[in-house]
Parts: C-alpha cells; structure tokens; sequence
C-alpha cells in the first residue's frame, strides 16, 4: 500500500464536513441513532443531515439533497435504500466528496442481485476516486480529541485510548463497544469493513500502523481478502507495534482436487494455513474475543517483558496453582528461586510461607509484605516479570495492596499484571493500579494468556533479521524441463523430469535407473549396488504404495525378481488402466529420518511451503506446517521446528542428531523454487530423508503438477 492510499484513508477518519444521507428524526431508525451520535460525540467539524422528508434532524437544519448543501462535505454517511446507494454515491463524487461510509445493506451479502448492486457503487466510487468504507457495516469511530467523530449507530462512544479495532462483523461492533466501556477500554479507531467493496483490513493495517494515536491493533477476520498482502503488510507494522486478530470461520477445501500430499493438507488445513500465516507475520491470534481484548489490555499498558520467566507471587495457594498450570500451558516458564533468593526471603515470611514459584505468603502476608517480597523477586536476572494474585484479607484492604503493588513497580522496568479477588467490589482498586500502569485481570488465567502474547512479541521484535538467501541454481535446465512438458501437453512430470526440475535447484537423489524389463532392473542393480528400491514410473498414480508400486529393502537379484513379479501382479489387479512408463531402480538409502516438503500455489496466498512428518502416513498424522514464500532462514528454521516430530530430529535414546542445517537449506531452495517457476502448481518432496549428523539430506520421490496450460 502506498502512502496516497494512507493519506485517502485519513480522509475519511479525519473529515473537516460530513454529510449524513438518510439522516432522520424517527425512533428506531438508523439514520437517527447515527446522526444523533456524530453531534453528541462533539465532532470537531461541521455535519449536515440530508434527507428531502425534513426539515430539521435533532435540531439542525436538513438539506432537501446533497446538491442543496452550502458546502461540498469531505465524508459522506450514506443511509438509503440498496437500489439507490450508487446514484448517491454519484452525486457524492460529483459534488467532490473524497470519502463516503455506506451503512446500507442488501448488497453481496445477499447473492447475485446483491453483487450486482455493490459493483455499481464500486464503479461510480472509483470514477471519482473516492474511498469506501463498506457497504453494509456499523461505521467509523476516531476519538482523537480534534475530532471525535462517532460515525456509527452505537448507543455509546467509548473512551479514548490507544487501541484500535478492525471488525468484518457489523453484527459485533455494537457488543464490543459495549464490552469495551464495561472494561475500562480504551480505542482510537473503531472501523467496520463490512463486504470490504473499498477499503480492507490490509489498507487499514497500513493505516494504522502509521496512527502515532494506535499502539495496538486488534482485528476480526472471517477471511482475508489478500493473504499475501497481508503477510507483507503485517510483517512491517509488527515491526513497532503488535497486531492481535481472531479469525473465525473456516474455509471450505477447493473444488480441484490436489493431486499432491501437500495439496490435500493445505486445503484441508485452510485454519491451520492462517496460523501459520499469523506466526510468520508476527501477529498474534486469539481464540475467543474475550482473550483478544484482555490480551489488548497488556499491550495497551505499555509493559515491555524480555522473556518468558515469570514469577507468581499470591496469598493464596489455589489461585497461585491455577495460575501456574496456565502459565505452562501457553509457554511462560517458572523458573526456581535460587539459593541466595531463598534465603533473603525466610526472614520475612511466614514459618507456613511456601516459598518457591509460585510463592504463597499465605493469609498471614500484609499489605508491606506485597512490597518487599515483590521487590526482592524482581530485583535480579532470573525473572522478566512478575504476576501478583491478592485476595484482600481482614487485616490487608484491596487499597492498601494496590498502593503496595505500585511502590514495587516503581522500583523496577520489568512488567507487573494483578489479580484481585473479592467479595466487595473492587474497581477503585483496579482503577487505581490500570492508571499506573498495571494490567488488572479478574482471573490468573486471563493474566498468563496477555503475559504470554507479551513475551512472544518481544522474541518477535528481538528476532535475528536476515534477508531470504538466493542460491545459485540451473535456470536453463530447470526451464527447459518446464518447457519440455508444455509441448508434450501432460501437468504431471515424469519421475525423472521431477527429479531434473530439483536437481537443477541443487536437491540430491539416490543413484536411479529407468528399465522396461526384469533383465534391465537386474543389470542395473549391479551397476547401482545392492541394496534397491523398485519404483513403478506412472503420470497416473500419485501415491504408489497404495497399488504396490514400490519394493524396499532388495538385497539381491533374487529378492528383485521376487519383487518385480509381485508388482506386476499388484498393478495388473489395482491399476489396470494407469499408464506404466517403465520402473525405476535406484539405490536404497537405509538411515535418515522421513519428513516432506512441498508446495501448494493458492489463488489467495500464492506459493505455500509445507513441512512435516513424511511417509505415507503424512496425511493421517497431518504433523505438518506452512509457511508463504519467499522464506529467510529463521523461517525455515522456525517451521522445523514447529512439527511434533522435530524431537526425532534432534536425536533421541542415543541417536545422533538429525542434519537439520541441510534441511533448512532444502525449505529455502525450494522456497526459491516456489517463486522462480510459477509454472509449477504443487510440489511434493516425499519422504525427504535428512541424514544425521553432517550427512546432508536426499530426496527418495518427488512429484510436481504444473499449472494448466494458458495457450
């Protein structure tokens, strides 16, 4: 996104005139709630109300049309039927208007009828250039001060802050502004994208990645409307500020069937796709609305935490054990406390004290005791922060502990969240400690999920930056093969055109040998060396094991006569019709562990790498990752990593550790591959055997599906 597209978006957060078209003075109606709510907010610039039904709307006087105005309105809030959304927006971008809101619904939403009617708009908009919000959403709020508009029919403006709101769900906006007041939550932009005819969540990310205003984005997305775009987008805002999504809903798997693993488990894994997506980007992914808004909270505060160690400190053993099995669940660490630490803290505690992490002073702990010991856990290197659980006892009031919690926090950079329980009500307290700047959480659970959103972020932030390697690799070669199958008009290589293609991106294969005849195959197999693989070569059968297409484990002439029978057998009775190119003999690699690596080219997010277990149960165990290309190396690294498996590659019960610098180097190339050959549609590297130590890595099959031809 360019800077003039910010600048077009500033044109509608930021109006000097708005015109409400559909303004009315009616109970019930949204052109009343919405026009009500621009002038109550205190907007600081001037808005008329248009409709040709009245003369006044809340008191302000009402323009028959938006040629009646005494001024050409930088924004218009469009509040009409369907049918005559486009001729407003018309004679909007006649009158010179720069941005229009549409509230209206009965568009796409609807179907064919609908889409029809939004195309419209789309192309009167763009004749004039003007930017939409919409149609069919809540509106735009911005609190800042100068401005203060409320451009939505929400019953209330919520306070100004420095978290921002992104929503595709209208239908959600008014309940998250409600929920948002009850919270003590704070935005500076609220926008409601609705179908996204105009603008979309990528514009408003750039957007407000650029507000001084937004020190947080949250977004709902029920689905992206570039993928790829968002990557590139997200990836530059996260840089200096964290975004927070949930995504809901789940895409349906494509009509094309993927004639590769790695095509069936990126359709069938579309929400698993997004959370590799959101890894990649830097973005942090919510479940629930809830956790979304309670984990805003600890960004808005403005605390910072180095790392995952954490420290429980409460005066009550239950909530402090919840507190730390939510912890570990969502990856914070509980380091012990030292020797040294443990022998500062007895002095001061309680002979029931249990000192350790968590630490539990018990009911016997004062409001001073909260100070001190909070004071001594974090004043050394081994915790990043810190969270404080009370339960105001009789001898302790909620106030008292606050103020003690602040005195400690004052004493330290390193991030401090609380808890409070209660039988009385408690939001002074709670007041008193968010105002300072600690993060204040009804229950520990809600606390660790923000804590722990916080300390990924910072490794985010804090990552090693490198650039995406180039390999130098056979252009011509890889081409030519490319080239070679277009004019044979097949969009399944051959064995051996796959294996060419790869090679010429510098992947290692076995030894291998093309025979038509059980006489070939043996003299072959003494040319290779024993032990062989058999491979039946056929364009019509993806998965060979299932009719018996590959043999392991021939050790002589014998066993590969034996097996070249039984195949035969296997092909005749499961694959009478799949056409049989000859077989493969190639030399067996007998260590290695079996992983895959592949390509999906996807409509929406281009070339997707996958990684995972290999073998032919890939797509039953689905121990598999994604990531958009192009990679950089930490990325690579990241996604193999990220696999259940990854511990059978770093060696286990004595076995020596797995070359996970060469399959690295593998995902990379790939990667290059991925977005060098356009042509190539899906890609499967299975099983990739990655060999210990220093032994590299050999591709044992592949297969590549190209595009259908475009001539």
């Amino acid at each position: 996104m360019t800077s003039g597209r910010s600048a077009e978006l500033e044109e509608v957060f930021q109006p000097s005139s708005v015109a409400v078209i559909g303004a009315s003075n009616k109970p019930g109606k949204v052109g009343t709630y919405l026009f009500r709510n621009i002038i109550e907010a205190g907007f600081g610039g001037v808005v008329y109300p248009v409709n040709p039904s009245s003369k006044s709307v809340s008191g302000v006087r009402c323009y028959p049309s938006i040629e009646d105005l005494p001024e050409t309105p930088d924004l218009g809030v469009v509040i009409v039927p369907a049918p005559t959304v486009a001729d407003t927006v018309e004679r909007l971008g006649k009158a010179g208007s720069r941005g229009v809101i549409i509230i209206s619904s009965g568009f796409r939403e609807l179907g064919e009828s609908g889409a029809i009617l939004e195309d419209d708009v789309v192309r009167r908009a763009a004749k004039y250039k003007m930017s939409i919000v919409g149609p069919n959403c809540f509106g735009v709020i911005n609190t800042a001060p100068e401005v203060n508009l409320n451009a939505t029919f929400s019953a209330s403006l919520p306070p100004r802050g420095n978290i921002a709101f992104v929503s595709q769900s209208g239908a959600l906006c008014a309940g998250i502004l409600a929920y948002g007041i009850s919270e003590r939550i704070g935005f500076s932009r609220f926008v409601s994208v609705g179908n996204r005819a105009g603008i979309d969540e990528n514009d408003l990310l750039y957007s407000l990645g650029k507000d001084e205003a937004t020190k947080v984005i949250l977004l709902y997305v029920e689905s992206l409307v570039n993928g790829r775009k968002f990557l590139e987008t997200a990836r530059e805002v996260t840089e200096h500020k964290p975004v927070l999504v949930i995504k809901s809903g789940r895409t349906p798997a494509g009509e094309r069937a993927a004639k590769s693993h790695t095509g069936s488990l990126a359709q069938s894994g579309r929400d698993q796709l997004y959370d590799s997506l959101f890894s990649q980007a830097g973005v942090e992914r919510a479940e629930t609305l809830g956790e979304l808004f309670r984990t805003a909270k600890i960004f808005a505060s403005g605390l910072k935490i180095e790392g995952p160690r954490l420290m429980i400190l409460t005066n009550s053993g239950g909530p402090g054990i919840v507190a730390a099995d939510s912890a570990i669940r969502h990856g914070l660490e509980l380091p012990p406390l030292s020797q040294a630490m443990h022998d500062a803290l007895v002095p001061r505690l309680s002979p029931s004290a249990s000192i350790a992490n968590p630490l539990d002073m018990t009911a016997d702990a004062g409001a001073d005791h909260y100070r001190d010991i909070l004071k001594i856990l974090l004043e050394g290197p081994d915790m990043n922060g810190a969270l404080v659980i009370t339960t105001p006892t009789s001898t302790m009031t909620g106030e008292s502990v606050a103020r003690a919690i602040l005195e400690a926090k004052a004493t330290t950079q390193k991030p401090i969240a609380a808890c409070l329980f209660g039988v009385n009500d408690l939001s002074r307290e709670v007041s008193i400690l968010e105002e300072a700047g600690v993060p204040t959480f009804t229950f520990p659970e809600e606390a660790t999920q923000g804590l722990a959103s916080l300390a990924r972020y910072h490794a985010w932030w804090t990552r090693p930056r490198a650039p995406e390697r180039t390999f130098a690799v056979d252009h011509a070669v890889a081409q030519a093969t490319i080239d070679r199958a277009r004019r044979a008009g097949v969009t399944i290589l051959s064995d051996s055109d796959a294996r060419a293609l790869l090679s010429a991106y510098g992947i290692r294969f076995p030894n291998v040998q093309l025979v038509h005849s059980l006489d070939q195959a043996v003299a072959a197999a003494d040319t290779i060396g024993y032990p062989v693989v058999l491979k039946v070569v056929s364009p019509d059968l993806s998965h060979k094991t299932d009719v018996g297409g590959v043999a392991l484990g021939i050790h002589d002439a014998t066993m590969l006569q034996t097996a070249w029978e039984t195949m035969q057998q296997s092909l005749a009775a499961k694959a009478p019709t799949a056409r049989i190119e000859g077989f493969d003999v190639e030399s067996e690699i007998q260590e290695g562990k079996e992983v895959l690596v592949g390509v999906q080219r996807d409509p929406h997010f281009g070339p997707i790498l996958a990684f995972g277990l290999g073998g032919i149960y890939v797509e039953v165990l689905r121990d598999v990752t994604f990531r958009l290309a192009p990679l950089r190396p930490l990325s690579a690294l990241r996604m193999v990593q990220s696999v259940k498996a990854f511990p059978l590659l770093k060696g286990v019960r004595g076995e020596p550790p797995s070359d996970i610098e060469a399959l690295t180097e593998v995902i990379e190339r790939i990667s290059q591959l991925a977005m060098e050959m356009p042509d190539v549609l899906e890609l499967d590297i299975n099983p990739l055997l990655v060999l210990p130590d220093s032994g590299g890595v050999i591709a044992a099959d592949a297969r590549v599906v190209l595009s259908p031809s475009s001539k």
